[in-house]
């Protein structure tokens, strides 16, 4: 069992993410979530988690309970170096500062109890790394029974401490693709942390294939290629075909492997109709898009429901999962096109706009 450490201000949305790298995700606190496996490697690549941790153990959110916790566990470390041959660091959390808790002291204290069992300790480079995450209570949590416990031992009260040993974390280099920062900009652009989210929804890992139709600068399209998708993508613009063009030839066209670990994803981008896709049926594993803003677009309001439709349609000829950004929920159209809607989120940009991200199967 594995604990995440859930990042945004949508748990939902995080939890849904993860999902691509963890299995049987379920939300346990604020900022807290617990998995029976996961991909490290996948890991590396989320955008709303940032850590993975073997879960030691649960109690409640106050330091006299971590502490008689960590001291009653198994810590799965003392046979194989001894103790006294592995070195560790302890690294707490107060997510959103809401347990009150002093993380200095918590770090000392529990880093004393692996003292006493006889362990090193390395603050710079430690063997192992212990997690202490403290997290309020919540009733959101979603494991099926309605009060923020999933197992049943009652220590969703008060909030929940998660104890364990880091096992994988995400790579957050996404300030370096900042859109204002890549060779082809335009306004409007997707920030790369939604972007490698929806891609992550998407399927996108090595040995997939994951299409945008509509896929403007290139944003999802990169992300989803530094986490070992091959990419196609088309717009209906030459000059964003072009721009999208400059911006994987900059981002994916590489030697060395990305930042997540792994080699970087084929691409291939050209001037194209979403509505009329020069593919073959289910020719790609997973569709994004993100579809045109009628406040910001230029497209009168019967075009671009036509438009939206078509790459709807167009888009569960060639995949069988799709993932659609837009200002309004297309759940309307996409039950028209032949889709199920998965879930859907609504994430708020700013005062005047509201993005929906529905997931379609």
């Amino acid at each position: 069992m594995y604990f995440l450490e859930l990042g945004g201000e949508d748990d939902a949305f995080a939890a849904r993410e993860a999902a691509s790298a963890a299995s049987d995700v379920r939300r346990i606190a604020p900022g807290l979530a617990t998995a029976r496996g996961i991909d490290p490697s996948r890991v590396r690549g989320l955008a709303y988690t940032h850590r993975a941790s073997e879960l030691l153990g649960r109690t409640d959110a106050d330091l006299a309970s971590a502490r008689a916790l960590l001291d009653a566990v198994g810590l799965g470390l003392e046979c194989d170096p001894a103790p006294s041959e592995t070195t560790v660091a302890v690294r707490a959390t107060d997510v959103h500062g809401a347990t009150g808790i002093d993380t200095a002291q918590a770090e000392r204290e529990l880093g004393q109890v692996l003292v006493d069992r006889g362990f090193g300790v390395d603050l710079d480079e430690p063997d192992r790394v212990l997690r202490a995450v403290f997290s309020a209570a919540d009733s959101r949590s979603d494991d099926g029974d309605g009060d923020g416990d999933s197992d049943g031992d009652g220590d969703g009260g008060d909030g929940v401490c998660t104890l364990g040993w880091l096992a994988a974390e995400s790579v957050r280099d996404f300030g370096t693709r900042a859109p204002t920062d890549k060779p082809f900009f335009q306004p409007g652009s997707m920030d790369p942390l939604l972007a490698r989210a929806v891609a992550n929804i998407a399927g996108a890992r090595p040995g997939r294939t994951l299409l945008d139709p509509m896929c403007g600068t290139g944003g999802v399209l990169v992300e989803a290629g530094l986490v070992g998708a091959d990419v196609i993508g088309t717009d209906a613009q030459a000059k964003m075909a072009e721009g999208a063009q400059q911006n994987l030839r900059h981002f994916l066209d590489r030697d060395e492997p990305s930042p997540t670990g792994v080699e970087r994803g084929s691409w291939h981008v050209g001037r194209g109709d979403g509505t009329r896709l020069p593919l073959a049926d289910d020719a790609v594993d997973g569709v994004v898009f993100d579809a045109p803003y009628g406040r910001q677009s230029k497209i009168d309001t019967h075009r671009l429901e036509d438009l939206v439709a078509g790459a709807l349609s167009e888009a569960r000829r060639v995949a069988t999962r799709a993932v659609v950004v837009a200002d309004r929920s297309w759940e309307h159209e996409a039950r028209q096109a032949g889709w199920k809607l998965e879930s859907v989120f609504e994430r708020r940009v700013h005062r005047s706009l509201t993005r929906y991200v529905l997931v379609l199967e």
